[in-house]
């Protein structure tokens, strides 16, 4: 699927030091694959409620969005891509900007195709460009998170294995997919008996006699099925996609 993909954003073009200078094509780019990657690129698929979660997952990144009193392991991002929007002269719906007015999967699937969620799709299919950069940014900021978490031990080699990444376009392309698709790996409270699956215990895990991409690939799959294995709740039906997805990253 991700081969079929054109992806017109040239390998060496950007690193972590210059995410936020992407042109326009390099941006549409980027937002397109994570696009693909998260909801197949489809319309529809900007605005989802997964079976067995408590929350719906909107735009290319499928941020969440909790409703009203519910809290999670999971790091809350629809909100501030809400506040990005406005801060970049966005016409957000007032609605957007209150509480997740969907309590339950099945309220949010009954309104599918009413006013609000319609409204949505459109607004987030025609925001890609913009979404990406949100997502860039996250990936620029994540170092100083990672450093910070990371034991002192480790941070050099941390620090290490994120430039080794971001010296190309195609190892920038996974740190920013994958800081979106499972986090920073910093929040305590994304743990399952006590390990994480983000983004510094992926790149804690990489080896470093092999290319970056392939050393981060083979270690955000074992990371990932690590968590599987450690969670409560069956997940096995997700690690075929998430395997597919880390995999691509050293194609």
């Amino acid at each position: 699927m991700i081969r079929s993909l054109v992806f017109t954003l040239s390998l060496g073009l950007f690193t972590a030091s210059n995410a936020l200078a992407l042109s326009d094509k390099e941006l549409e780019s980027i937002g397109h694959r994570v696009w693909q990657n998260e909801c197949a690129g489809t319309r529809d698929g900007l605005t989802s409620w997964n079976s067995g979660e408590g929350f719906p997952s909107l735009g290319i990144g499928h941020f969440i969005w909790y409703p009203k009193g519910v809290s999670g392991p999971f790091e809350e991002s629809f909100p501030a891509l809400v506040q990005f929007f406005a801060a970049n002269g966005v016409k957000v719906p007032a609605w957007l900007r209150g509480e997740c007015p969907w309590a339950t999967r099945a309220e949010f699937n009954a309104d599918l195709r009413g006013a609000r969620l319609t409204e949505l799709r459109e607004l987030l299919a025609g925001t890609v460009r913009l979404q990406s950069r949100f997502l860039a940014q996250r990936m620029e900021a994540a170092l100083p998170k990672l450093l910070a978490a990371a034991p002192a031990a480790k941070r050099d080699a941390v620090r290490r294995n994120f430039e080794r990444l971001a010296a190309s376009g195609k190892g920038t392309f996974a740190l920013i997919d994958y800081v979106n698709f499972k986090g920073e790996g910093t929040n305590p409270k994304e743990r399952y008996k006590g390990e994480g699956w983000g983004l510094l215990q992926v790149i804690e895990g990489m080896a470093e006699d092999v290319s970056p991409c392939r050393a981060f690939s083979d270690s955000a799959a074992r990371v990932l099925t690590r968590r599987v294995k450690n969670a409560e709740n069956d997940e096995s039906r997700w690690l075929k996609g998430w395997m597919n997805r880390v995999r691509s990253y050293a194609e």
